[in-house]
């Protein structure tokens, strides 16, 4: 077996280790998978290619901690209606005809746009999701893949399937592609599942040592339909059934109150801020000021493209920065390191790649080099506040995933990106004009 070892030179660098550091004119060594040296090169290092990084800047890879990729066949189908009607009126219509192998062109076309955004790793909450696997072990990405279930009876399940099913999923793929692939638990809500179901899922993450990915108190309607159906808040509703016991990610948590955000800031638990998909359904934002106080672990998400319109970690970033920022009337609010941090070892973290997330030796070889070439990186005063605050996806020349290039001068080398389009197409239009059946209805 060949193990390349690549040599990055005359680059800038962001470690984002101990605090992001900008370092001016270094290398970056990688053997195999693994970052072997960031500045200081080891003596016996031999490069098999060397890359020269003049004029870029070398960052660790984002993770996406929240989305659902294969939405992307709904893009830009649901525009202008609030939460309810988008869900039920539009999202729950089109996808009663979705079909397995939409779920892989669907994913196929994330996937193409997360590589060029620079997201090396994403948390995907979605149905069929062997589909989803087998892009990722195609694509070179890595991701914690969670087979979403509704839990009232099969009738309602995408693909009428049984608990059994997501449940073998999670253990038929952890670990695999090399490690690149990891599996959760998915039960869809609090809102759509029933108690036992909750449990069940919180017992078989346990057994399986994986997490549980669900959405969670999304609007004040959710708020108030629990309290009046079990006596308390959607948070402590999953916590008094056992989610909250082992890794979860929490997507949302917009309404939440103080007892909610103690039970959030259990040491296992992340919350996935979505922001663009709250703008734009006018859903509320997440306080994400009170979970910080509190020791709450917060990383960025973007949420499907049906609402959010794209998948783009860069935005994210900076609507979540302006957002704290004018939401506490305060310049200094949610700096730049923070934010940086939260698209990417926070996300890596909570998607269990803990050696992701950094440039230092010793970690794993997700990073990629932004092109400071553009007029909107001048003069550069602070290159990191370039990145959260006008950095574009367009600005993303290459992707290194495990070692693995995933793009090269803005080539996409592990996917077709026209058969893609060209078969999402078809597909979402389809999906679109097919008889409709089997629709849910969504209620706060």
């Amino acid at each position: 077996m060949i193990i390349n070892r690549i040599l990055i030179e005359h680059v800038d660098v962001v470690a984002l280790a101990d605090g992001p550091r900008l370092r001016r004119d270094c290398s970056i060594a990688v053997d195999g998978s693994t970052i072997v040296g960031v500045g200081e090169v080891p003596a016996q290092f031999v490069a098999t290619e060397r890359v020269d990084g003049q004029g870029c800047l070398a960052m660790p890879g984002f993770f996406n901690a929240h989305c659902h990729a294969p939405m992307t066949l709904e893009r830009g189908l649901a525009e202008d209606l609030p939460f309810d009607r988008w869900l039920n009126e539009k999202i729950w219509v089109a996808e009663s005809a979705l079909t397995e192998e939409d779920v892989y062109w669907g994913a196929a076309l994330a996937a193409c746009e997360m590589i060029r955004a620079g997201i090396v790793g994403f948390a995907d909450h979605y149905f069929w999701m062997d589909q989803v696997a087998r892009l990722v072990e195609e694509s070179g990405l890595k991701a914690l893949l969670a087979w979403c279930f509704f839990g009232t009876g099969r009738e309602h399940e995408v693909g009428h399937i049984d608990f059994e099913t997501t449940r073998g999923f999670a253990q038929r793929w952890n670990h695999a592609a090399g490690g690149r692939i990891r599996t959760a638990i998915g039960p869809h809500s609090p809102y759509m599942c029933p108690p036992a179901v909750l449990r069940a899922a919180a017992a078989a993450a346990q057994a399986l040592g994986i997490p549980v990915h669900l959405h969670l108190a999304e609007s004040a309607g959710q708020v108030q339909t629990s309290r009046a159906k079990h006596g308390v808040s959607p948070v402590a509703h999953v916590a008094a059934n056992g989610i909250l016991d082992g890794p979860t990610i929490a997507a949302h948590c917009i309404a939440v109150d103080d007892d909610d955000v103690a039970l959030l800031a259990r040491p296992q638990v992340t919350v996935a801020h979505t922001p663009k998909t709250y703008l734009k359904l006018a859903m509320g934002v997440t306080p994400l000021a009170r979970l910080q106080a509190a020791g709450v672990r917060i990383a960025l998400g973007t949420d499907g493209p049906a609402s959010n319109s794209d998948l783009n970690l860069l935005e994210v970033m900076r609507l979540t920065g302006l957002l704290q920022k004018a939401a506490a009337h305060d310049a200094a609010a949610m700096p730049v390191d923070r934010l940086l941090r939260m698209a990417t070892a926070d996300g890596a973290a909570a998607l269990g790649f803990a050696t992701s997330g950094q440039l230092v030796a010793g970690a794993a070889a997700d990073l990629l080099l932004l092109d400071l070439s553009g007029p909107h990186w001048w003069p550069q005063h602070d290159l990191l506040a370039g990145v959260v605050y006008a950095a574009h996806p367009g600005d993303v020349r290459d992707v290194l995933v495990d070692g693995r290039w995933l793009m090269r001068d803005r080539q996409l080398l592990t996917l077709d990106e026209k058969k893609i389009r060209d078969e999402a197409q078809r597909r979402a239009l389809r999906m679109v004009v097919a008889p409709q059946n089997q629709v849910r209805t969504y209620a706060s």
